[in-house]
């Protein structure tokens, strides 16, 4: 019988243990998408405990411990630090089999050089040990990062964030490449009227401009689109239930954008176009600037409202979504590609119905200009465990390259999910290793080596750019 989460953990014969001690292991991170606070970067903080940078706004671990019966003032209440932490500890062992397990035990052994399994009976110990080291300044926020090995990290910002905190880094000369990610959802999201006015007054401060037209509205956005440019940006992201891609005229979309100011409710129809002509907006921006966009397509949010009320968004109330991905999608790439203005593009679902899907899909606009223009995203938020990646690395596989795949990303708001990047490097070193020891691959050990280490860092440092 093997240990737990030993040197070996996930690599089942000695083919998958040399790509991955050989060649998976050392290589360094790039994190092109998650939602750290750039603020705690840009000050270099240290946490004052273990549940602070653990527990604190990660949702996951909130759900868990509201399943184990954990009440709500454990998890985003006032409790103490610690007597939330020992209610996460009692949980840990009822999480056997999900990532939890895997990531808790991943992250203690990393950072902390803990190899005790968590539980009540440990839980004083581990957390006093553990906490005792965040203090130091061995483990402050940039020096987390370092320990892991980032060479890239790039947060999530609205249009309106000032970025002055990704200056004071630039500035500074941290020498791990912290970049904001354009994040435009709020700009188009008219689902609410009267909040979407109070976003734009958000736009005319942020931009310095006054918004009385749609072709006002444009260039305030643009005009922070090239802002973020300055900062050093070169991502956009969308978190969408889906591609919006409904056929749409200049002048109705001038008409909507004058109703919404005028506070008049929109019609569903009027809602889907508005926002089809603000993704080709967006789109076309990145493609300028030779930006990556990345869709993040097929969430289904806040679907307990009583809590959504109580306790906001990103709260652990979101579950997959079953939205009709195809049609509009392809729509929405080809309208792009048409006038030869489709970005680097990378696509992520949510569904696992639609793995292969996606993975057909962009194989329809990979034209040959750039090695894995259209990507396949990695496994995100419910996916991001071992089945959930196994699954897209073999729809990536059987349908497109996995050679040309950009790799794994945290997605994550805590400093303490870079282990998940070892998990993958892990599952995927595995898999290459089953094959070669069952004869389905050749037994190249230096081409597969060179393969898994393009998969790990290589592409996403040549595809970005970085």
């Amino acid at each position: 019988m093997k240990k737990f989460l030993d040197k070996d953990f996930i690599l089942q014969n000695t083919t998958a243990q040399t790509l991955y001690h050989g060649y998976a292991a050392k290589m360094p991170v790039i994190d092109y998408h998650n939602h750290l606070p750039p603020d705690q970067i840009a000050n270099d903080i240290n946490f004052q405990n273990l549940t602070q940078v653990w527990q604190y706004g990660d949702h996951y671990k909130w759900r868990a411990m509201r399943t184990n019966g954990v009440h709500e003032s454990y998890c985003t209440g006032d409790k103490t630090d610690y007597e939330k932490f020992e209610k996460w500890a009692a949980t840990v062992p009822y999480t056997l089999r999900n990532p939890l397990y895997h990531w808790t035990h991943l992250e203690l052994q990393r950072y902390y050089n803990i190899d005790k399994i968590l539980s009540p009976d440990t839980a004083r110990e581990i957390y006093e040990e553990a906490s005792a080291k965040l203090s130091t300044p061995e483990y402050s926020v940039r020096n987390l990062l370092r320990k892991m090995n980032v060479k890239v990290l790039c947060t999530t910002d609205d249009p309106t964030d000032s970025l002055e905190h990704h200056q004071k880094i630039k500035d500074d000369g941290f020498e791990i490449k912290i970049l904001p990610a354009y994040r435009p959802d709020k700009a188009m999201n008219v689902d609410d009227v009267a909040g979407f006015n109070a976003y734009i007054a958000k736009v005319e401060a942020a931009s310095n401009t006054s918004v009385s037209s749609y072709q006002d509205y444009l260039k305030a956005l643009k005009s922070r689109h090239d802002f973020f440019a300055t900062i050093g940006c070169s991502v956009s992201d969308h978190g969408l239930e889906m591609i919006y891609a409904e056929d749409y005229t200049d002048a109705e979309i001038k008409n909507i954008f004058d109703r919404i100011r005028g506070g008049t409710a929109l019609s569903v129809e009027e809602n889907l176009k508005f926002k089809s002509a603000m993704l080709v907006e967006f789109a076309q921006w990145d493609h300028e600037k030779n930006w990556v966009q990345q869709y993040h397509l097929g969430a289904l949010r806040n679907n307990n409202r009583r809590m959504m009320h109580l306790l906001g968004a990103d709260t652990g109330w979101d579950s997959i979504g079953d939205f009709s991905q195809g049609r509009a999608l392809a729509k929405f790439l080809n309208t792009l590609d048409s006038t030869n203005q489709l970005a680097k593009t990378i696509l992520y679902n949510l569904n696992p119905a639609d793995n292969e899907l996606m993975a057909t899909m962009i194989g329809n606009f990979n034209d040959g200009s750039v090695a894995g223009k259209i990507q396949f995203g990695s496994g995100w938020w419910f996916l991001d465990q071992k089945d959930g990646m196994v699954k897209q690395i073999n729809a990536l596989s059987n349908m497109g390259l996995l050679s040309r795949f950009v790799g794994m990303l945290t997605d994550s708001r805590s400093f303490m999910s870079y282990p998940r990047h070892e998990y993958f490097r892990r599952i995927l070193c595995n898999m290459f290793g089953e094959e070669i020891e069952n004869g389905e691959l050749p037994n190249d050990i230096e081409w597969v080596g060179k393969i898994v280490q393009d998969i790990c860092y290589n592409n996403a440092k040549n595809y970005f750019g970085w």
